[in-house]
């Protein structure tokens, strides 16, 4: 029996997991743990680890405080300690055969770093990204030398980890696992969708998201300023605002969009729609706005309009649907009016696989990896 862990430290990591947990579920020979960490156990960020829950999991360890209590540079900082140290007593007193971590979160490294003097074996999903605009771009590379096991999203992913690793019989590009899921999910109607969110997405909604930019925190308040006054411009659309997650300066969005939602008609912010909600969003909305991965991945599925704002996501791979747009008021709102009201062929985005990387993941994992792991 294979003990497997899994590290997720948020809501955005979970809803990617989750194909991949089921599938480990159906395997007679693996014992799947969930380890939760990170911000699915803060109340501002919605207890997230409450609907991990909901969805029919268990969670067999969770870790308490390991995410940043204020969005300063010190707070961040504080909170990648406390987690080193969380999960220095943790990986001292248990042992798995092989743990998935994902991504490039601060709490996901440190949590990766305090495994490696126990010898822990870690395989890292989605590696070889660039981000550019986040010091996320630090922490997946981190990551990356950190893991023993790499799936990528893309082949162009797996040459730059192998470039890294300089192993690549330890790389395997099989997609991504958010198209898994968004072949699979019984979607929302816009009427279901309208009981969670107030919104009635049948009518123009662009679905919009703003994370700091790490590399540029200072400016956030003034970035987000610009996109406020765009979206109180573009009258047009309703607005269904998801909050940032637990990064450098954070607050300031939080605040500043929230007060835009007090006056500003149509317009609604969620702190935290769930997997189904939030895919069934992309499905109904007009257009994605923002600076998240989402717009990347999941939209490629839909071939959704994105308006890209900013350099976060600077590096990634560029579908036809995606455009990029500066932190400017008057371009922001003639991007959405241009760009946003165009159709794009889900086939000339479809990049990140075709739903079947779940089956790669677990193939290669009874034929490639479970042989190499000691008894």
């Amino acid at each position: 029996m294979k003990r497997i862990g899994i590290l997720s430290s948020s809501r955005a990591d979970f809803s990617i997991y989750e194909p991949l947990i089921r599938g480990l579920n159906a395997l007679s020979n693996c014992q799947v743990e969930i380890i939760a960490f990170g911000t699915h156990l803060s109340p501002e960020h919605g207890m997230t680890v409450e609907s991990i829950k909901a969805n029919g999991f268990s969670i067999a360890h969770a870790l308490e405080r390991c995410f940043s209590e204020t969005d300063s540079p010190l707070g961040v900082s504080q909170a990648m300690g406390r987690t080193l140290e969380a999960f220095a007593n943790f990986w001292s007193r248990e042992r798995f055969d092989l743990v998935f971590c994902l991504g490039d979160r601060y709490e996901m490294l440190a949590a990766v770093l305090a495994g490696k003097p126990f010898n822990q074996v870690f395989a890292h999903l989605y590696g070889g990204e660039t981000t550019l605009g986040a010091m996320d771009e630090a922490f997946r590379h981190s990551l990356t030398h950190l893991s023993q096991w790499h799936f990528t999203a893309t082949q162009a992913y797996a040459h730059r980890v192998a470039e890294l690793t300089h192993e690549p019989d330890r790389i395997f590009p099989c997609g991504h696992l958010s198209i898994d899921n968004l072949s699979q999910l019984p979607y929302l109607s816009t009427e279901q969708l309208a009981e969670r969110c107030q919104l009635n997405l049948a009518e123009p909604t662009l679905l919009v998201t703003l994370h700091p930019e790490t590399a540029r925190y200072q400016q956030t308040a003034e970035f987000t300023d610009e996109l406020c006054a765009a979206l109180e411009e573009l009258q047009e659309y309703q607005i269904l605002l998801t909050m940032p997650n637990s990064d450098t300066h954070g607050q300031q969005i939080r605040e500043r969009v929230l007060a835009l939602s007090q006056h500003r008609p149509g317009m609604v912010c969620v702190e935290n729609l769930g997997t189904l909600g939030y895919a069934s969003a992309m499905k109904h909305c007009r257009a994605m706005l923002g600076n998240t991965s989402s717009g990347f991945v999941e939209a490629s599925y839909f071939a959704k309009p994105v308006i890209n704002l900013g350099q976060r996501q600077e590096g990634r791979l560029m579908t036809p649907n995606i455009v990029n747009c500066d932190f400017n008021r008057d371009q922001i709102a003639r991007t959405v009016r241009t760009h946003g009201t165009q159709i794009f062929d889900p086939a000339d985005s479809a990049v990140y696989g075709q739903g079947q990387s779940c089956h790669c993941i677990i193939e290669t994992l009874e034929t490639r990896i479970f042989p190499t792991l000691q008894p």
